[in-house]
Formats: structure tokens, C-alpha cells, sequence
């Protein structure tokens, strides 16, 4: 069954729209006087100044790798972060830690390590998903590059990116 919706008629000057026009134009003026009297302040002036000083704690900005604080990587290539990403932006190929060389025990380490920052919604699951917090993210947000080739960071760059992290990794633990 058809139903009649019934509009409410306009006056001539809602027809022209003058209402909505002076309306308009009076924010825009109520925004030039503010910002003339300087009670306002202009956008952030990007390249020169920047919002390191005022980012939140609980920011959530580029993944990278890290190392203990001798250089050895914490990552056991354990996958889980590559299958907790919901864009699929991580791929690890895993490769062996050949068994006469001291850490033989830890069995593995990532052989390739890949974030395709491009695909990255910078959720933080991986950070979370880590065993050994060999993932943490940046509070970094000025993430460039001319092609798509770019945006993918090879474990070199990760590790270059995060730089070192202190405390206990359960890898190179003796008593584990």
C-alpha cells in the first residue's frame, strides 16, 4: 500500500535560501572576528611544526622490530602476528637456527619479515599477539613513499626503524 508523504510548504524566503546563505555567512564572520582579535589559532603549520610533544599515550602508530639491548633479535617466528593481522599485512617465512650454534634450542627465527605498511590499519594486534614484545609500535605518523614497493618495510628496515628494547626475552633465557 502506497503512502503520501506531505511536505510543509515554503515561504518565499526559504525558496531562495536567504536564511541558510546569511546563516553561513555569519559563522564565516563570526570566524574572521575570533581569529582577527586572536581569540583562534590557525591550522598547524606541518613540516615546520609537528604533533610529536602532544601525541597520547596510548597512540597507536607504525609497527616495527626490535632487538635486546646486545642486538640479538627477539623475534621466534612464531607467526601469530602474521595470523592475527587482519589486513594480512605481515608475512614471515620462518628459517631454522642451525642446532650447534648456542641458541640452537630456540629452534627458529624469521628468515624474511614484511609489513606492508600500505595494507596496515595500525590496529596493535600484533604488538599484543607477540610472546616475546619483539613487535612494538611507533609514535610515528608521517609514513611516505613514491610507490607501492616502499610502503612494504623488509625486516632490515623494521629492525633499523625500532632499534633496541630492554628487558628479559624468554629465547635467549638459560633456564628455559
Amino acid at each position: 500500500m502506497a503512502m503520501a508523504v506531505h511536505r510543509p510548504q515554503l515561504t518565499l524566503a526559504e525558496k531562495l535560501y536567504l536564511p541558510a546563505i546569511f546563516a553561513g555567512l555569519l559563522i564565516t564572520l563570526r570566524h574572521l572576528v575570533n581569529r582577527l582579535l586572536g581569540r583562534t589559532k590557525v591550522t598547524m603549520q606541518y613540516p615546520e611544526e609537528k604533533w610529536d610533544a602532544h601525541l597520547p599515550e596510548w597512540y597507536r602508530g607504525a609497527p616495527t622490530l626490535v632487538k635486546d639491548e646486545w642486538g640479538r633479535e627477539r623475534c621466534v617466528a612464531c607467526q601469530l602476528c602474521e595470523f592475527i593481522c587482519p589486513p594480512r599485512a605481515i608475512t614471515i617465512q620462518p628459517g631454522e637456527i642451525p642446532a650447534g650454534e648456542r641458541w640452537g634450542k630456540v629452534e627458529k627465527r624469521p628468515q624474511e619479515f614484511e609489513i606492508d605498511m600500505a595494507r596496515c590499519i595500525y590496529c596493535g594486534l600484533c604488538q599484543e599477539v607477540c610472546p616475546e614484545q619483539a613487535i612494538f609500535l611507533r609514535k610515528d605518523y608521517s609514513l611516505t613513499g613514491y610507490s607501492r614497493a616502499e610502503m612494504v618495510h623488509r625486516k632490515a628496515k623494521l629492525y633499523e626503524l625500532g632499534g633496541s628494547q630492554p628487558g628479559l626475552i624468554n629465547k635467549w633465557n638459560e633456564k628455559k
